[in-house]
């Protein structure tokens, strides 16, 4: 029987008496792994809280991966402190973002990608998913090669870039298979990393002393005083590396893992409050570790004001090397090989969660993983290998097109999360989506300032011409997501009545959609 109304062609959820809440072995994060403790009638219960502990922290590694890290540790060295604020307020948004992925799980039982499966006609449908993998491929660029530079750093340059990107490769599927020995240990190996880089870039903080005044007030005055274009960039690049689009449809697919009765209102509500709590902490953790990065390289401008120039994962191994020793290198080269690993490997189940959720594979359960995880690796070890030549350049186009990409992820789950229909009494409040839509105007804005930024002047007419083309697609398409499914069939209902047209696929589109329901039946085990 099927727990949703769903597409003609998709397979039944449940078969053969066997609930997709057990089918979670081997070799991929599935639904229903994990079980929550009953309430026991208390407010909050810290038993409950560990038990939902976990995909939050999973969640927070793509706040702390290279590209992140890089980004980091240029604020710091061209804008000083002057953009801490920027930092801490892009978290927030983007901790916004994630509680709204995860209160989409939590009371329809289906990851982003399946909910947009359902909701976008198919056209839509698939350049939503495209979309979705050029970003993952993007990120995964950005994270493999950090972990080759840190391989690089370590190995005190013994093994070149192209083959730490090889090694990255491989042992990231390799690690992918911690699966097999349960969900919790997987998630525990994830905090290990965590932890070693918030060890790693706290024991390099502490030891370089940044000034504690001037952090403060970088927090808490939202300015950036005697700014040159170059901060200016900054400031916008921080955004687009911040908050990733994949990672919004990865915490959706994540906070699945636990097992729920989704017939329980009450249930519902406290998954929704226990997944909050738990990203925020896991966020709050990963904003420090991108603090003690941005700080200490505010440092090293006011001590050395070339290295600006030539700020890089690479450049920053070496100039701690120069002013600190080898101790303090290999701290740095141990914290980003962290980082790279352990945002390579959630990357990859981004893309097997979108790719499933999208396309719905129909194969055995090690021959679609390959082929979704692998989707996104080979692609991104074939153009890290081509690209390790023009590194930071490509870091900072790579950082523009997760923010091009972030519509994509950001208006869906508004839709989503805002719909009576969909998400009944858990829909957003009035407030909510007042801020998530401003934040939506906001990352438009940047994007358009950032091809401006990134186009130039002195091009040729043809690149103007090119540039046009492709930003008036993009805003069509943005515009279509922004209005919604719904509205769009309105629009085209309203336009075949005046002009006399054949209505009648817009009224079995209208006819799919008003029989679909999400009310999940009883999920508990």
């Amino acid at each position: 029987m099927k727990n949703y109304v769903t597409l003609e062609e998709d397979v039944d959820v449940q078969s053969a008496g066997t609930s997709v809440q057990n089918d979670g072995g081997g070799f991929e994060i599935a639904a229903g792994q994990v079980r929550v403790p009953k309430s026991t009638g208390t407010a909050f219960s810290f038993r409950k809280l560990w038990a939902y502990t976990g995909p939050g922290f999973l969640m927070s590694i793509a706040y702390l991966d290279p590209g992140n890290i890089e980004s980091d540790l240029q604020a710091g060295a061209i804008a000083k402190y002057k953009l801490l604020w920027v930092l801490m307020w892009s978290t927030v948004l983007g901790l916004m973002l994630q509680l709204l992925a995860a209160r989409l799980g939590c009371v329809t039982g289906m990851n982003l990608a399946e909910v947009c499966r359902l909701e976008y006609p198919t056209i839509p449908r698939y350049i939503l998913w495209i979309m979705m993998e050029i970003a993952i491929i993007g990120s995964d660029i950005q994270e493999v090669i950090g972990s080759a530079i840190a391989i690089n750093l370590l190995s005190g340059k013994l093994i070149p870039i192209w083959a730490g990107v090889l090694v990255t490769g491989a042992d990231t599927f390799t690690f992918l298979f911690l699966e097999q020995f349960g969900l919790r240990k997987l998630e525990a190996f994830f905090c290990t990393l965590i932890t070693v880089m918030a060890a790693a870039f706290l024991y390099v903080y502490i030891h370089i002393k940044p000034n504690q005044g001037d952090i403060l007030i970088g927090l808490w005055f939202p300015w950036c005083q005697d700014c040159d274009k170059d901060a200016i960039q900054q400031l916008v690049g921080i955004v687009g590396a911040v908050i990733m689009p994949h990672n919004i449809y990865l915490h959706s697919s994540l906070v699945l893992s636990r097992i729920i009765d989704r017939t329980d209102k009450k249930e519902i509500g406290e998954s929704i409050m226990y997944n909050s709590l738990e990203s925020a902490i896991a966020l709050f953790v990963s904003f420090l570790i991108n603090l003690f990065v941005v700080t200490v390289f505010a440092v090293a401008a006011f001590k050395d004001p070339s290295f600006a120039d030539t700020a890089s994962l690479m450049t920053a191994g070496n100039w701690l090397f120069d002013h600190y020793g080898l101790a303090m290198k290999i701290v740095w080269g141990v914290g980003i090989l962290a980082a790279g690993q352990s945002s390579t490997m959630t990357g990859t189940y981004a893309g097997q969660f979108v790719m499933e959720g999208f396309i719905q594979i129909k194969w055995a359960k090690w021959k679609r993983v390959l082929l979704t995880r692998s989707i996104a690796m080979v692609p991104t070890i074939t153009v890290a290998l081509l690209a390790t030549g023009n590194l930071d350049m490509m870091n900072n186009w790579l950082n523009v097109l997760q923010s091009v990409q972030l519509p994509f992820a950001l208006l869906p789950v508004l839709h989503f999360t805002s719909s009576e229909r969909i998400m009944k009494e858990f829909k957003n409040g009035k407030a909510m989506k007042a801020v998530v839509w401003v934040l939506a105007v906001l990352v438009m804005g940047i994007n358009f300032f950032l091809v401006i930024v990134f186009v130039g002047s002195d091009q040729a007419w043809y690149t103007y011409l090119t540039t046009a083309i492709i930003l008036l697609i993009y805003s069509l398409f943005v515009a279509y997501i922004a209005l919604g499914p719904g509205r769009v069939l309105k629009i085209k209902m309203y336009l075949s009545m005046r002009f006399g047209w054949n209505p009648e696929k817009i009224l079995d589109e209208l006819e799919r959609r008003r029989s679909l329901t999400y009310q999940a039946e009883n999920l508990a085990l």
